[in-house]
């Protein structure tokens, strides 16, 4: 247990680092840090005034109100732009790593190659956007007269790091296929635009392979639609969030398995 947690804090102290370091980068270009949230922040606006024309020609979707939907948005912003701070610029620079034969300096070094390639920049801009979702979420709950429990936010905040865990676990098994293709950055923004779907209820989706496959193979409705159902109190059982933490668990293992099978195929720049 002791070296547990010596090698815990040694691999967040790396981690504070490579924070640090991003910051300090980000802050040399203030003026494009600043563009960069204006710019993800009228994006949202757009999503939230998009819903708001959905919503003046009918008073609900597929049994949701205007500001369940609302809801739902801000959740997945949050999500979303949590997703970017950390994993995002990171996952897609992995076929750059293997081009350029930065990888095999990564591999040499003393700490877990998929630790470094995940967390090496830290996107500082978009905490401030994440924040604007959470603000929509407070924002929602106040207009449907709903106060999640502590027992709630805790849920909350637990189903959103499992769809943190699910998205950036599929986004890097699709990056590892850079280990054949050398180039995957299209495959893997491909996945993260496809956070667009994930504004609307499942429910508002006809059921067969199209609802399938973006709850159960790219899961982006499970995992906006969770959260958002918690706030809402629309869960009326635990299947769901049950459904997403089982998601995360079973993600996690296949992109660890690929990622091995990935470095046993890895032929070296320098080879």
């Amino acid at each position: 247990m002791p070296h547990r947690m010596s090698t815990l804090r040694r691999y967040l102290g790396i981690h504070a680092a490579l924070m640090r370091y991003s910051l300090i980068h980000e802050m040399q270009f203030k003026v494009n840090f600043l563009l960069w949230i204006v710019v993800e922040a009228l994006w949202f606006g757009l999503q939230l005034a998009f819903m708001g024309v959905l919503y003046g020609h009918t008073d609900q979707i597929a049994g949701w109100t205007r500001w369940e939907v609302v809801l739902l948005v801000g959740c997945n912003q949050f999500i979303q732009q949590l997703f970017h701070t950390f994993f995002v610029t990171n996952l897609s620079n992995l076929s750059e790593l293997i081009r350029k034969g930065t990888l095999d300096l990564l591999l040499l070094q003393p700490v877990n190659t998929r630790f470094l390639i995940s967390v090496k920049k830290f996107e500082i801009g978009n905490i401030a956007n994440a924040l604007m979702g959470l603000a929509v979420v407070a924002y929602a709950l106040a207009q449907l007269d709903r106060v999640p429990t502590p027992a709630q936010w805790v849920g909350f905040a637990v189903v959103c790091l499992a769809g943190l865990s699910v998205h950036y676990s599929l986004m890097f098994l699709l990056a590892c296929i850079s280990f054949w293709t050398v180039r995957a950055q299209g495959i893997v923004w491909g996945y993260y635009n496809l956070f667009n779907i994930a504004r609307l209820p499942a429910e508002a989706f006809p059921k067969g392979v199209y609802r399938a496959v973006f709850t159960w193979v790219l899961p982006m409705l499970l995992v906006s639609n969770v959260p958002a159902k918690l706030l809402a109190q629309r869960l009326a059982s635990p299947w769901d969030w049950v459904s997403l933490l089982a998601m995360a668990v079973a993600c996690f293992v296949a992109s660890e398995l690929f990622w091995r099978f990935s470095l046993r195929h890895y032929t070296s720049a320098s080879a």
